[in-house]
């Protein structure tokens, strides 16, 4: 892990580190590891096995032992598959993001994935997109960077990334969400979202993505 140069990309949900993650990782020809699609995968996992959200112990032994693919198609779009079936949607939806942010606050299945999140580092290099990945998942990284914006922002993101995929959505109900998922990150006893004491801080607010991109791609290029 100390051997291979990391990235990561850390903040609250709708502050853009997935978009801005996979297109650094692909300017810079590295690998990506989406922490958060790990926790949706598991909760999941753990729907379809009538697995109560809140069982620690069960849910972690689950997230030792199920089979998580990341790919893409012939289009290059991501494909995410779940014990060997494609799930690419099934995970993307807010309820799903909802439930991952329940299972995430679970330190059994932190735990049962910390390793596993940890073995997406190989050469050339990988940026890590998270809540924690700076704090507890790749300490030693040499640039971390953690993003936000305002919860109004970051509920219109959320709204205009539904709407583009077809998918109907209320922004009043979104903004509640998201406060909710902020509330539970940031209190929870096991890895909370926090930013590390030695992250680069940017407030994305009001920049557009390719702006925060670029911004991203200026300061890890001075360490990396």
């Amino acid at each position: 892990m100390q051997d291979v140069p990391v990235i990561t990309i850390d903040g609250p949900s709708g502050s853009g580190k997935g978009t801005v993650s996979r297109a650094v990782a692909k300017a810079l020809g590295w690998s990506l590891l989406d922490s958060g699609a790990l926790y949706r995968l598991v909760a999941l996992a753990g729907r379809r096995a009538f697995i109560s959200l809140d069982d620690g112990p069960a849910l972690g032994q689950l997230a030792g032992r199920i089979g998580i693919q990341f790919g893409s198609d012939s289009a290059g779009n991501e494909v995410v598959w779940l014990d060997g079936q494609d799930v690419t949607r099934a995970i993307r939806t807010e309820e799903a993001g909802s439930d991952a942010s329940k299972v995430a606050a679970l330190p059994v299945v932190r735990a049962a994935l910390l390793d596993r999140q940890r073995r997406f580092a190989v050469p050339p290099g990988l940026v890590a997109d998270g809540r924690d990945m700076g704090t507890v998942v790749f300490p030693l990284a040499r640039v971390k960077i953690f993003l936000t914006a305002s919860p109004t922002e970051r509920a219109l993101r959320r709204y205009k990334q539904l709407k583009e995929k077809g998918v109907a959505a209320n922004l009043a109900a979104l903004s509640l969400e998201i406060a909710e998922r902020d509330r539970r990150d940031s209190t929870r006893t096991a890895s909370p979202l926090v930013a590390s004491a030695d992250a680069t801080m940017l407030d994305t607010t009001g920049m557009s993505v390719d702006g925060v991109i670029g911004r991203v791609l200026e300061i890890a290029r001075d360490f990396v």
